[in-house]
């Protein structure tokens, strides 16, 4: 049998600084993005399964399945048992954009069974020892290609032996990891796992407020949660409601309430004002940029990994660049598409957003189509009404000689026609 590598040693040998560890459910001290890593105290041959927490788990969610039937918790726990690694301390590699702090406790917080705040790893709550687990993490601005990088050094430790009893063309995975960074899912045959968020609230709503949990220490000296306060411990997490994408006609401005200066927080951010065919068009870039550009630049960084030192690789370097810049791009969308407001552009005779302008400038006609910054493209004539000129003629009709200030000059736009654009 191979020995393992602990968690502390597979991150150091990626040139990463190990820091930690803490116990599972502690704080992780640090908001930075970066990869951790899940590991057992000591080494065990076979899987440590609570099979208390396996039947609540199994009663809770009643859409879980097994090959297609629903299970007994006997049967699942077999079925989890079947995918560990013996010997193998590291149970469970992570990654985060964001804050490891925050996920590592999303994660913790997450009840067995729920989605939300966050569900990686779940299998780690059926284990008899959860409370005793330790985390180790690293930062690192480039954490997918790291925690790839962590995961294929764990595969590339096992023997044939360890493997034999995995399921043939399922991807070599730490017990509790389920996919790959590349979206490769583990064949386990589980599926309905979680409750969606409607199955969450109506059970939240159903329930008393739970006691407080139990302390009850396990043999290992560490805290742990006993059934009881797996299960009750769903009520205090909420679903997560989706909005849906606003309207707003382009006549109107929208006021701010009088009461928002009475509230505390952070402010809202602004909307992002788009016409039907630019959401559209977002919502077809985010897909590409997922499901074609990131696992195209991720087998990049992989195969330019292998190349050697990660300090000194230049084809490293560059890959990791692009992903970053693709990444930034997806997290822009998201968040246009969270605040995105649809131009309902209304035939009133002002210019408004969403307006389309037949102006004479120069003794030229020409066309402007008012959109918001993010449709803005001058050369296609489509400019933002934050612009200097989109401002200037925003509220103003046909007939009307408008004056406009631009660096270096002063034009005057006729407004000759004002329609909703197309």
């Amino acid at each position: 049998m191979s020995q393992p590598a602990s968690a502390a040693s597979l991150l150091q040998s990626l040139d990463l600084l190990a820091d930690g560890p803490v116990l599972w459910g502690q704080s992780v001290r640090s908001r930075a993005p970066g990869i951790f890593l899940v590991e057992i105290a000591t080494r065990e041959q076979s899987a440590l399964i609570d099979i208390v927490a396996v039947r609540t788990w199994v009663e809770r969610v009643p859409g879980l399945r097994l090959d297609g039937l629903a299970p007994t918790p006997h049967e699942l726990a077999a079925r989890l048992s079947s995918f560990w690694l013996p010997g193998q301390t590291v149970l469970y590699v992570g990654r985060t954009s964001k804050s490891l702090g925050a996920r590592t406790a999303a994660m913790f917080q997450t009840p067995l069974g729920d989605r939300r705040p966050h569900a990686g790893g779940h299998w780690l709550q059926t284990l008899q020892d959860y409370g005793a687990l330790r985390v180790w993490w690293s930062e690192t601005d480039a954490p997918e290609e790291y925690e790839d990088a962590v995961v294929a050094a764990i595969a590339a430790s096992l023997t044939e032996d360890e493997t034999t009893g995995l399921i043939e063309g399922s991807p070599i995975l730490p017990w509790a990891n389920l996919e790959t960074v590349t979206g490769e899912r583990k064949a386990t045959g589980i599926t309905g796992a979680l409750l969606s968020d409607a199955e969450v609230a109506a059970a939240s709503d159903a329930r008393p407020k739970p006691a407080a949990p139990s302390t009850r220490r396990t043999t290992s000296g560490a805290p742990r949660r006993t059934a009881t306060s797996r299960t009750t411990s769903a009520a205090r997490t909420s679903a997560a409601r989706t909005t849906p994408t606003r309207t707003t006609s382009a006549s109107t401005t929208p006021r701010r309430s009088s009461r928002s200066t009475m509230t505390s927080g952070p402010p809202a951010p602004p909307a992002t004002h788009v016409t039907a065919a630019g959401l559209a068009g977002l919502q077809a870039e985010l897909e590409d940029l997922r499901t074609i550009r990131r696992p195209e630049v991720i087998l990049r960084v992989k195969h330019a990994r292998e190349l050697g030192d990660l300090r000194e690789n230049a084809d490293y370097e560059a890959a990791r660049n692009e992903q970053s810049f693709l990444e930034g791009r997806i997290q822009s969308i998201e968040q246009m598409l969270k605040t995105a407001v649809v131009i309902a552009a209304v035939d009133t005779g002002t210019v408004a957003l969403g307006s389309t302008v037949v102006a004479e400038v120069d003794d030229e006609r020409i066309e402007l189509a008012i959109v918001g910054s993010t449709e803005a493209d001058p050369a296609g004539g489509r400019i933002s009404n934050v612009s200097p000129v989109g401002k200037a003629l925003l509220g103003r009709r046909a007939g009307d000689n408008v004056v406009i200030h631009t660096p270096g000059r002063e034009m005057n736009y006729l407004i000759i026609e004002v329609r909703t654009s197309d």
